[in-house]
């Protein structure tokens, strides 16, 4: 897998991997199943592309644990998942959504994926988005040489391709989208050399250390009353 722009996993990239990881690995056996990750990025991963996933298609587990992905393969997927703008990303998730293997995505394929995203706004009381008009967006943004399937050359020759994989299983990251987030439009702005792995693990190293200094501020007013004693009077 592609390291991060800077070549080397810096402290605050393992930091936010690694709590990333406890927090799904409820029981703390360093192992994650399908139910575990489908909590991922507060469930933004369709159920579709999960069992793909842990099909082993796009990457062979080194856990050796039936169904179960352990660290370094969740490492794997997060850099894949948070990063979708890099070679091994995009290869990664064409190998997921190419069902019968064959080198293309069709149209198929992609509306087999997408059924669950237009489920999920549905479900949610959210305007849905028809497959026919993200078809023709798809079709805009990759600009492939055959409309009726894309192949991953086009995907790599397309700066967009990370946003067409958000749209067909990634439902957070796909509504992002749709509204333009002007906050991640600012943070494009202000650091235009950074990838998306580095602006996602600045991003989310900030929010752990948020809730880890509020945590340490919670406990630290126990010493002053403890409410769980019974009171004098």
């Amino acid at each position: 897998m592609g390291e991060p722009s800077n070549g080397y996993f810096s402290y605050e990239h393992f930091y936010v991997v690694y709590c990333k990881f406890w927090e799904l690995d409820t029981d703390h056996d360093f192992l994650i199943d399908k139910e575990n990750l489908i909590r991922y990025g507060n469930h933004a991963l369709t159920y579709r592309i999960v069992d793909r996933i842990f099909s082993q298609i796009p990457r062979k587990f080194t856990s050796k644990v039936d169904g179960k992905m352990g660290y370094e393969d969740f490492v794997y997927f997060i850099l894949s998942e948070e990063d979708k703008s890099s070679e091994p990303s995009l290869e990664y998730w064409f190998k997921c959504m190419d069902l019968d293997g064959n080198g293309v995505l069709t149209r198929n394929e992609m509306q087999f994926f997408y059924e669950e995203q237009l489920h999920r706004m549905e479900c949610m009381a959210q305007e849905p988005v028809l497959f026919e008009d993200i078809l023709c967006q798809i079709v805009d943004m990759i600009g492939a040489e055959n409309e009726s399937y894309f192949t991953l050359r086009d995907l790599k020759g397309s700066r967009l391709s990370g946003s067409v994989f958000n749209i067909l299983f990634n439902l957070n990251k796909f509504m992002a989208f749709e509204t333009r987030d002007p906050f991640l439009i600012r943070q494009e702005r202000e650091n235009p050399n950074l990838t998306e792995w580095d602006r996602f693990a600045h991003r989310e190293y900030i929010r752990l250390s948020m809730e880890e200094d509020a945590e340490d501020a919670s406990n630290g007013s126990g010493d002053i009353w403890d409410e769980s004693l019974e009171a004098p009077f």
